[in-house]
């Protein structure tokens, strides 16, 4: 059986449908996340210029020993001279005939001219008698060495070209990090806009849902979906989606740039893409399972330590502590071992990715090594396939990252919609209405069941009058609580009608309805913050000067004065500073300041003592006059003064009248009068 608190396992690492639905919450801010994968492209090509600039400026200008030149009249274009001849740079000459043809060789940090065309061509060196010689294709050439001055001048175009591509690389790198900068604030900035709106409709969503809901779903459970769920969803926005395209418009970018280059040397860097393929697809099998086991270990933790720190008083009473120990510290370990499982799997891929690369840059070297050495290709091109094989195996790479966030959105995404997709039980009716309320209620042939079939109340009628205090009575179970929560419409009746001045409930207003009815409840609920707000909850139109009468009317101004910072002191979560005769005076408080038509006081009394109910219930009167009062009680002696009681047992009405008419019967009510009597003098002769 699965446990309660329990995530669900995940169905899909990828779901369109899901996707679908996420994508709407970014329509709003399409423009935003379009103007972002712009500044991808942007960056991409930026990436993609810095070796394509390395490469020009070794083979075009570090490397550049191809000159050729003519005798001085007869060159096709203005150039350098050097020993008589006119040189000019070979990839400037546009006819090469005419003259005699040099060339400007390197070797040994010199260079060499020499009365041939070498470049493009294999030639081997000599040195003989303190000259050297240049061999190719059966022919010798010697080489006239040329001086530091002629060389100086030779180079001069070379360094200016080397400046100018420094300063372009230099531009380039200050130009991507501003891009990058404005890429990253301008999708981050969105991706947390998307989450703020997720955030307010799925709060806004479950405010609207019914009662029935949060009696079957516990509170950690939704507190993960708003918080950690969303948070992942950002991972998802922020990380993945936009990256998505910045890794598709690197790899289809690196992939043109090699092509251009060398296309041989290319096509030896795609060779791996098979085996990388087959490993991705392993990795994704093996981290599904892997992840899945470590979402429900997680799960199982939240849920031990949100049970054991809020049932900590019992722990301790009863000396537990070991034995929680003992069970959180095989969850915790059943954790670690399912994230070692994963860490192993994420262990192996990334490596393999890595040896990978090694291996294909070992291929690339060996090979292209080769061609550099043979002159079929320059060095800068070799250069420039080092780094781009570097950017093409990194989106490769990070695969593994953005997996695992795609598999915890959809995870995320799917329980979010779940949450989403639960309809509220209680709706308004097509056309409500807004009657004026006076405090009339009457309960018609009232059939209701929590479950199907388990019938909590059963054929229930009765009436109250405007401005009556009517009391319910019995044993626990008999259906005390689901009237006052019926009369709310917390929750929907399967069979008959509620009324309220003769209008069914159903036809009113939810809202209008639940700001005409204040409850007060056995379990006074405070909120963090000050005396003053746990009175207003939020009502500006409560003033101070209106706080304060409250309070003196229903005797919580004694108290109160007496703190230290009186309505402005804190109140700490769930009011645990406060004693529970304390609370209970300001849920009374509470309730005044709304001027509610219709007042329901639900064991108000139970957990405090004498002293302080005798406070209470001179509140309660207060609070009362002049407005229809439904009191939940198991003190007889609080309600003796009520209009009329109502005898619940088993989920009918068995008993109805004032309290000495119900006395005079004998019956039920007689019989629990009875029994607290003895009680009452049990304990006071103990």
């Amino acid at each position: 059986m699965q446990n309660y608190h329990e995530e669900e396992v995940i169905g899909k690492a990828y779901d369109s449908r899901l996707m679908k639905r996420l994508l709407a919450y970014a329509k709003p801010y399409r423009w935003a996340m379009f103007l972002a994968v712009v500044l991808l492209v942007i960056i991409t090509l930026v990436d993609l210029a810095k070796p394509w600039l390395v490469r020009v400026a070794i083979d075009e200008h570090i490397n550049a020993g191809a000159y050729v030149g003519w005798q001085p009249g007869r060159e096709p274009a203005p150039g350098i001279r050097v020993k008589g001849k006119i040189l000019i740079p070979e990839n400037k000459v546009k006819d090469a005939s005419g003259g005699t043809v040099y060339q400007v060789i390197p070797y040994e940090g010199n260079n060499y001219l020499v009365a041939a065309v070498l470049s493009g061509k294999e030639y081997s060196v000599d040195t003989h008698g303190g000259t050297v010689y240049f061999h190719s294709e059966g022919q010798r050439y010697p080489g006239e060495l040329i001086s530091a001055e002629e060389n100086a001048a030779l180079r001069k175009a070379d360094v200016t070209a080397l400046v100018r591509l420094a300063v372009i690389y230099l531009f380039f790198l200050f130009f991507g990090f501003v891009v990058n900068y404005a890429q990253v604030y301008l999708l981050h900035r969105t991706g947390q806009k998307i989450i703020f709106d997720m955030r307010h409709k799925i709060f806004s969503h479950i405010q609207n849902l019914s009662m029935r809901f949060f009696d079957t779903n516990p509170v950690g459970r939704l507190i993960t979906r708003v918080t950690n769920d969303t948070e992942t969803l950002n991972d998802l926005f922020t990380d993945v989606l936009v990256n998505l395209f910045k890794d598709f418009f690197t790899l289809i970018g690196i992939i043109l740039v090699m092509l251009r280059l060398n296309v041989r040397m290319a096509l030896i860097c795609f060779a791996l893409l098979p085996i990388i393929t087959v490993a991705t697809v392993y990795y994704r099998t093996k981290a599904r399972a892997a992840y899945r086991l470590v979402r429900v270990r997680l799960a199982r933790i939240n849920a031990t330590l949100q049970e054991s720190i809020s049932g900590m008083r019992i722990i301790q009473i009863f000396r537990r502590e070991k034995k929680k120990y003992e069970e959180f510290d095989r969850i915790n370990s059943e954790h670690f071992e399912a994230s070692f499982g994963e860490l192993k799997v994420f262990a192996v891929f990334r490596p393999f990715i890595n040896s990978m690369y090694t291996f294909g840059l070992a291929l690339l070297i060996w090979f292209g090594g080769g061609q550099v050495l043979r002159g079929v290709i320059e060095f800068g091109v070799l250069y420039a396939f080092v780094e781009y094989s570097k950017m093409f195996f990194e989106p490769i790479n990070n695969l593994a990252e953005r997996y695992n966030i795609m598999q915890a959105a959809m995870a995320s995404s799917e329980r979010i919609f779940q949450l989403m997709d639960a309809k509220p039980e209680i709706e308004n009716a097509p056309q409500p209405v807004k009657p004026d309320i006076r405090g009339n209620i009457e309960f018609r042939n009232v059939w209701f069941a929590y479950n199907p079939g388990e019938w909590v109340l059963r054929d229930v009628s009765f009436t109250v009058r405007e401005g009556e205090t009517v009391a319910f009575v019995g044993a626990t179970g008999a259906g005390k609580t689901t009237i006052i929560s019926l009369i709310s419409r917390l929750y929907d009746i399967q069979q008959g009608q509620i009324l309220i001045d003769g209008v069914d409930i159903r036809d009113i207003d939810i809202s209008y309805l639940r700001s005409s009815i204040a409850v007060v409840l056995q379990d006074v609920f405070m909120f963090s913050g000050t005396i003053a707000d746990n009175i207003r909850l939020s009502n500006v139109e409560i003033d101070d000067q209106k706080i304060h009468q409250i309070a003196e009317a229903v005797d919580a101004d004694k108290f109160i004065s007496a703190l230290p910072r009186k309505y402005e002191s804190e109140v700490v979560e769930r009011g645990a500073t406060l004693s529970a005769g304390q609370r209970q005076l300001l849920a009374f408080a509470r309730a005044l300041a709304f001027d509610p038509r219709i007042l329901v006081l639900d064991e108000a009394t139970a957990n405090i003592d004498t002293e302080t109910e005798l406070i209470i219930q001179k509140a309660m009167r207060t609070i009362s006059k002049d407005r229809t009062t439904l009191v939940v009680a198991h003190r007889l002696s609080t309600i003796q003064s009520a209009d009329k009681i109502i005898v619940m047992h088993k989920g009918k009405i068995r008993e109805m009248g004032n309290h000495q008419d119900l006395l005079a019967q004998e019956g039920l009510y007689y019989q629990l009068y009875q029994l607290q009597y003895k009680d009452q003098e049990l304990v006071a002769t103990s």
